[in-house]
């Protein structure tokens, strides 16, 4: 199952996997509560994408890391605790919806920095 989701992810992406792999991390930690375990769903899936497309595993494997952390301000449990602590519980649905766009433009724009500093660190280093 991982090998063929693997290749649809490559065939349909190729190069822009760079912005695609952070969605994915902030996927999991919505998914999941937590980056760490974001990490272990996705982080295999990542790595042989990375494989597949051609694109440096170390740079991939950091963009899942980075958007499980920007999962963080959407994930259930957090929004949870936060509302709960400040006394507003039942507003979560408003403060997902609301920091969803900002967590998304975060995935984003670290996939964009990583998709353009990557090749030029490679060329200075190589």
């Amino acid at each position: 199952m991982l090998i063929v989701m693997v290749r649809a992810a490559a065939e349909l992406t190729g190069n822009i996997w760079y912005l695609m792999a952070p969605a994915v991390g902030v996927l999991g930690t919505f998914i999941s509560g937590s980056n760490t375990v974001s990490n272990i769903m996705f982080g295999a899936f990542q790595l042989n994408t990375a494989y597949e497309v051609g694109l440096p595993a170390v740079s991939i494997l950091a963009l899942q890391a980075v958007g499980g952390a920007a999962g963080n301000m959407i994930c259930i449990h957090n929004v949870v605790a936060v509302l709960t602590t400040v006394g507003l519980l039942g507003r979560e649905g408003t403060v997902i919806r609301k920091n969803l766009p900002i967590a998304l433009l975060y995935a984003l724009l670290a996939g964009a920095l990583a998709w353009v500093i990557t090749p030029l660190v490679s060329r200075i280093l190589l």
